[in-house]
């Protein structure tokens, strides 16, 4: 186990850890979830800087990494939903989406052993949306305000998930070219 996919273990760990906070009563405590929040944004920065720098990159952080970025994503924006900051339906395209994603890693693994690193696009998705949701925890934001920041954030995740798709398409067909 290297370093890099420690740190992805560790975002893992802190999504119970993150909700257990949100929805504590303390006072402050979606500030403080959101800052659990933001230390696994940062522990996701370091593990791939750390990767790429040292020549860390696994197939196995190639899955682990973007699991621990779908599930503290969900789990902040299922406390988000309940906390009525946004609307349900944010979430429902976000989690189709996430399911599609996941469904496209299934079968590309299967088809072509593996799963390819994230492109640049999904990465500014995925700041984009840790920030929108980062900002809704921290900062008390009117729910129509909330819900354009998250209509935006939703729709360049949507783009990144367009490109995942047709880059996965093409993988397939290069695949079944070689065969």
């Amino acid at each position: 186990m290297n370093v890099p996919n420690a740190l992805s273990l560790l975002r893992i760990a802190m999504v119970p850890a993150f909700a257990g906070v949100f929805f504590s009563g303390l006072p402050n405590a979606h500030r403080w979830a959101g800052l659990i929040f933001l230390l696994a944004s940062l522990t996701d920065m370091l593990d791939g800087r750390i990767a790429r720098k040292y020549n860390k990159i696994t197939r196995l952080g190639r899955v682990l990494d973007p699991l621990a970025d779908k599930l503290m994503t969900a789990a902040a924006l299922v406390c988000i939903i309940i906390s009525k900051m946004i609307p349900l339906w944010i979430f429902i395209v976000f989690a189709i989406k996430e399911i599609l994603m996941g469904l496209g890693s299934v079968i590309l693994y299967k088809y072509i052993d593996d799963v390819p690193p994230s492109n640049i696009l999904g990465k500014a998705s995925t700041v984009v949306f840790f920030t929108s949701c980062l900002v809704m925890m921290l900062f008390e934001i009117p729910v129509k305000a909330a819900t354009i920041v998250m209509t935006c954030a939703l729709a360049l995740t949507l783009i990144a998930f367009v490109g995942y798709a047709l880059n996965m398409f093409r993988l397939l067909a290069e695949k079944k070219a070689a065969h």
